[in-house]
């Protein structure tokens, strides 16, 4: 479809909807071979491919070129005999939770369950389980891609290790994925829920998790929010900041509540939901927006967590502690880099229109990340460099400096014309 047709907008708009793809022409792909003939129509005719699935972490938007939509591209099947399951490229996390419940199993989702498997799993994809068993590209067991030549390839660590070991932690650079195989983990419940605190628990909230993050189990992932709500009725807190303590533990559900108490303990909660649940309810931990927004946000990867610049901040202010499976080295090599932080400090500027003037709002999240920089890593998280912000520069944060090396020398091989965009 090209820009007179009554479904563009629809089409090339995601989730996020401050910016969006404006391409010259948009295949809603709905078939491996639909994939492969769209990237072999591009490349003969020179245009720029980018990809979209549900435009949650939009990154560099395209301007021209071709489109190719895959959220049609849904199915999931679930071996339970190799604890695997096979996820095409628009499959969204919530159908993966419920196929592998089924089994007895969980994939390695985030905290949404509307955001795509495929793309959040391939930039590395930390989940709500990720202290305990890593990221999700750790599980990826196979990928089928189409690559700048329009082949199909079914590619495996054993098939082709350089080009898997790009694929996953390089996202969409090297091709078009269409589906991959992917480990599930057994868990069918979890330890879990939000504690939320008043305005003038904020701080003793914040300084509470930080200290207690330091002699967790692996078993126990978290985070915290810091989030000023409006003074609107259909807000949850009207007009109060709240703090919203995330809790994901898989272990004894006793063990579990024996570790949260010092969390109980900082003062009475406006809302404490933290129980044993199965993991198909697992989405109301973080309790995430479904509805498409605009928004805004920058990141910072920490050794250490410093209090007070994430205090007062104009925006909403999240924290996740890492470490534990994430900072071990994976059994199948890929290029997900960064594995030495302890934290992940996030800002983030809600309710923003399409196309919205940034030049108020940057100044607030630059303040952020001077102040955090004294105890940053330096590095960056791919699946978190959204829009403007996925430059060049900003990009190798994201990889080991003898990582981004070969990963351009692999783009050179395989994709020569930068048909897919430069890393």
């Amino acid at each position: 479809m090209d820009k007179n047709h009554p479904n563009y907008d629809a089409e090339r708009v995601g989730f996020q909807t401050r910016i969006s793809h404006r391409p010259d022409l948009i295949v809603p792909a709905t078939t491996p071979e639909d994939v492969r003939r769209a990237v072999a129509g591009a490349a003969a005719d020179g245009l720029p491919i980018a990809v979209q699935a549900t435009g949650h972490g939009l990154p560099v938007p395209a301007t021209g070129g071709l489109l190719i939509t895959t959220s049609r591209m849904n199915a999931v099947t679930v071996d339970p005999a190799t604890a695997t399951a096979r996820i095409e490229a628009g499959v969204r996390w919530d159908r993966v939770i419920e196929a592998a419940a089924e089994h007895g199993l969980a994939p390695l989702s985030g905290s949404s369950p509307a955001v795509g498997a495929v793309s959040y799993t391939l930039g590395g994809g930390i989940g709500l389980l990720a202290r305990r068993y890593g990221y999700a590209a750790d599980q990826v067991r196979a990928v089928d891609v189409v690559t700048a030549d329009a082949e199909p390839r079914h590619v495996t660590p054993d098939s082709d290790p350089d080009l898997f070991w790009a694929l996953v932690g390089g996202r969409g650079r090297f091709g078009v994925v269409t589906a991959l195989e992917i480990g599930l983990v057994p868990v069918e419940r979890l330890y879990g829920g939000g504690l939320y605190f008043d305005t003038d628990l904020v701080e003793p909230a914040l300084r509470t998790w930080h200290e207690w993050t330091r002699t967790l189990p692996e078993e126990m992932t978290s985070s915290i929010a810091i989030i000023p709500f409006p003074d609107v009725p259909q807000a949850p807190f009207p007009g109060r900041t709240v703090a919203h303590l995330r809790i994901a533990c898989t272990g004894d559900p006793q063990e579990g509540e024996e570790l949260v108490r010092p969390l109980r303990a900082i003062g009475p909660r406006l809302l404490d939901t933290v129980a044993e649940m199965p993991y198909t309810d697992s989405a109301s931990i973080h309790n995430d927006p479904t509805e498409p927004a605009g928004y805004y946000a920058t990141h910072t990867l920490l050794r250490d967590l410093p209090v007070e610049p994430l205090l007062g901040v104009r925006g909403v202010v999240e924290v996740r502690h890492l470490g534990g499976a994430l900072a071990k080295p994976q059994s199948v090599p890929n290029s997900v880099g960064n594995r030495d932080a302890l934290y992940f400090a996030t800002v983030l500027t809600p309710g923003l229109a399409p196309g919205a003037d940034l030049r108020e709002v940057r100044p607030v999240h630059e303040a952020v990340r001077d102040a955090l920089s004294p105890w940053s890593t330096g590095g960056r998280a791919l699946n978190f460099l959204y829009g403007e912000q996925a430059t060049p520069e900003e990009v190798r944060k994201a990889y080991e400096p003898e990582d981004y090396e070969r990963l351009t020398a692999l783009k050179a091989q395989w994709d020569p014309a930068n048909l897919f965009g430069a890393l």
